[in-house]
């Protein structure tokens, strides 16, 4: 079963971030991360609140916003809940891509569908 095949495991605090997630429709749970961890796009699990929910996790810096605060990311999928202060818990399977640098928002909208159609994909299959 894919919980006991996990490559790593985060911890964190859900905390506010800037918002932007939700604002083009990929609302994430924030929390803090130190920067020791390979950044890049993952699928994995959150676990929060006693449940556990595929999604898809962000590691490293926000590039194509000139942010330079390493920061982790899920967007949980089919999930819509106020978790603000909850501790979660984020079981990384596998890395889909590599953390990159978009030339314009369109661009990364339409990379993030993408990522969002592979993590479905692979969640229906196992």
């Amino acid at each position: 079963m894919l919980t006991t095949n996990y490559k790593f495991e985060l911890k964190g605090v859900v905390i506010h971030g800037k918002k932007r997630g939700k604002e083009l429709g990929f609302p994430t749970a924030n929390f803090k991360i130190d920067n020791s961890t390979s950044p890049g796009i993952y699928l994995s699990f959150t676990e929060v609140l006693g449940k556990k929910y595929p999604s898809i996790t962000f590691i490293g810096t926000v590039d194509t916003f000139n942010e330079t605060d390493f920061i982790g990311e899920s967007y949980i999928l089919n999930f819509d809940q106020d978790i603000y202060g909850e501790e979660i818990t984020v079981k990384v399977l596998k890395k889909l891509r590599d953390n990159q640098k978009f030339k314009s928002v369109e661009k990364l909208v339409r990379q993030m569908h993408q990522d969002e159609e592979k993590a479905l994909k692979f969640f229906a299959a196992n």
